[in-house]
C-alpha cells in the first residue's frame, strides 16, 4: 500500500470534521444505563421496528423478545462476543439459519418471512462482519455486479468519489486489497443499493487504529447526509462516536438503552457488559 494511511479516507474525514457534535448532542441519561423504556428519543422518521423478536438455531435460542426501533439517526449495538448481535442483523436481513419470529418492520412493511433480497430492494443494505468478498473478483467487478431497482446518488463513480484509493485498485483482486480497503469496497457495494438504513456488522473488526478513525469520520459523513446507520460493534470507541444512542445486549435481549455519553463515563457498565476497562470520556 502507498501513500499515508490517514489519506485513503480523506473525504469522508472532511465531511465527518462538521458533525462530530451529533455524538455530544444527545441527552444526558444519567450516571448509569436506565432500562430501554426510560429512554425516550426524538426520531424525525420511523424506519425500522422491531417488536419481540425471538430468534434460534435449532433448540438454541438466540435472540428473546427484543424490541427497539430506529429512526434516521445511527443507533449502536454493543456486548460481547455471543450475545446475538450477528444473528440480529441476519434476522433483520432474512438471512438463514435463524429461525424469527416477532415483527420487524420497515417503513411499516413487515419483513419477516421475506427473502433477503426483496429486504434489500425496500431500502435496507448490509455490511457483514468479515467483509464476504469474492476472491475471483476485482474491485470494479465487485461494484459493476450490483443491480437495484432504487435510484440515488450512489453508483460506482460516487464510490471512487468517496474512496479514492478504490479508484487506484479497480483492477486489483479482493484478496490482494489490505483489511482497510477491503472494508471501503464492502461499504462501497452496500452503499450502491442506494440505501436510507445501512446496518454494519463489526465494520471495525481487525483494522489498524488509523483506518479505524477513518470508518469512524464514513459513518458520520453518510449520517450527516440523512442515512440511518444500525452498528452492531464490540469497540466501544467506534460505538460512541459514531452514534448517540446505545443498544446493549446481553444473552440474546436488548438489556439497556443509555447514551454513549452515559455510557462513556460509566465505568462499571462497560466493566459488566463489555469486559472491558474504561475508556476516558472525549470531550
Amino acid at each position: 500500500m502507498t501513500g499515508r494511511p490517514g489519506e485513503l479516507w480523506t473525504q469522508p474525514r472532511r465531511q465527518a470534521e462538521a458533525c462530530r457534535h451529533r455524538r455530544r448532542a444527545g441527552s444526558r441519561v444519567g450516571d448509569r444505563l436506565q432500562p430501554v423504556s426510560r429512554v425516550r428519543t426524538e426520531m424525525s422518521e420511523l424506519l425500522l421496528e422491531v417488536e419481540g423478536l425471538d430468534a434460534s438455531y435449532g433448540s438454541a435460542q438466540a435472540l428473546e423478545g427484543v424490541s427497539f426501533a430506529l429512526g434516521t439517526e445511527a443507533v449502536a449495538v454493543i456486548g460481547r462476543n455471543g450475545m446475538g448481535k450477528t444473528t440480529l442483523c441476519n434476522a433483520v436481513m432474512g438471512i438463514q439459519p435463524p429461525n424469527a419470529r416477532g415483527s420487524i418492520r420497515f417503513r411499516g412493511i413487515e419483513l419477516l418471512g421475506k427473502p433477503s433480497y426483496k429486504i434489500a430492494g425496500t431500502g435496507i443494505a448490509y455490511v457483514p462482519q468479515g467483509r464476504r468478498l469474492f476472491q475471483s473478483l476485482t474491485t470494479d467487478e465487485h461494484l459493476k455486479m450490483i443491480r437495484t431497482p432504487r435510484s440515488g446518488r450512489w453508483n460506482s463513480e460516487a464510490v471512487y468519489d468517496l474512496f479514492p484509493r478504490l479508484a487506484e485498485r479497480k483492477k486489483v483482486s479482493a484478496t490482494q486489497l489490505s483489511g482497510g480497503e477491503q472494508q471501503m469496497l464492502a461499504i462501497g457495494r452496500a452503499l450502491l443499493t442506494n440505501p436510507d438504513l445501512l446496518i454494519m456488522d463489526e465494520p471495525s473488526e481487525g483494522l489498524a487504529p488509523t483506518i479505524v478513525e477513518q470508518v469512524i469520520a464514513t459513518c458520520q459523513s453518510l449520517v450527516a447526509e440523512g442515512m440511518a446507520i444500525l452498528l452492531v460493534e464490540q469497540n466501544l470507541g467506534v460505538a460512541t462516536e459514531v452514534a448517540p444512542r446505545q443498544l446493549v445486549m446481553v444473552a440474546g435481549r436488548i438489556a439497556a438503552e443509555t447514551t454513549a455519553e452515559a455510557l462513556m463515563t460509566d465505568p462499571e457498565a462497560q466493566r459488566r457488559y463489555l469486559g472491558v476497562e474504561p475508556l476516558a470520556a472525549s470531550h
